[in-house]
């Protein structure tokens, strides 16, 4: 079910990518007037594989986990699933860990050996939303994705997973983003990520000294 949030006044603004694995759902948000994003639409996503965790190499037939940018290189209309937007797998933390890969895509025809595959309906509302913000001047669009809501409830019912360290490098822009309404700066230090540079606003949430460390690996 395509589960239809908010009506904007345009859709032609900037736009943000979230991703949740367990939850199984794509979120698509659009730039305010105000700077913010807001929840524009929820895809339900057709397929994902591997299960819960990073993408390691090439052939483990898992589905990403991290922070990705795409740009308008990125974008294919004419794949083999319909529709295709390249992830940038591997970005630099996975190169950092040695992970290896190639392909890794949002697409349609909702078939997935790594991919995160929609119906081919969403996927041309989706590609259609992205290439508009191209074309509209956005350089670049923030993909988030993590293994499920960050909330601390469901971080400790997965704390004795093997990625729980991982996944504790995620959960500052989760947070960030939940807090601010605009995505959090990334970078990648010491082979980790890092929540680095807040995006400065006038809001008082904003002006919060919200510069998170990098999560320690116990």
């Amino acid at each position: 079910m395509l589960l239809n949030n908010k009506t904007l006044d345009s859709k032609d603004s900037a736009v943000f990518i979230q991703i949740f694995k367990q939850e199984g759902i794509l979120e698509l948000y659009q730039k305010s007037l105000t700077g913010k994003y807001t929840l524009s639409k929820t895809y339900p996503i057709c397929k994902f594989s591997g299960g819960l965790g990073p993408k390691k190499l090439q052939g483990d037939l898992k589905s990403p986990e991290g922070f990705y940018q795409i740009t308008k290189s990125q974008l294919n209309p004419n794949s083999r699933y319909y529709r295709s937007i390249d992830l940038g797998f591997p970005n630099e933390y996975d190169k950092a860990q040695g992970y290896h890969g190639n392909y890794l895509m949002i697409h349609g025809d909702c078939v997935s050996v790594g991919c995160y595959a929609m119906t081919d309906n969403y996927m041309s509302e989706i590609y259609q939303r992205v290439e508009t913000a191209f074309r509209n001047g956005q350089e670049k669009i923030d993909v988030n994705i993590y293994p499920f809501r960050m909330t601390a409830e469901n971080m400790q019912r997965h704390h004795t997973s093997a990625h729980y360290a991982f996944w504790q490098q995620l959960k500052p822009a989760y947070d960030y983003f939940n807090e601010a309404g605009i995505p959090a700066q990334i970078s990648v230090t010491s082979g980790k990520y890092a929540v680095n540079s807040l995006s400065e606003s006038p809001n008082k949430l904003l002006k919060m000294k919200l510069h998170y460390a990098l999560a320690e690996v116990k």
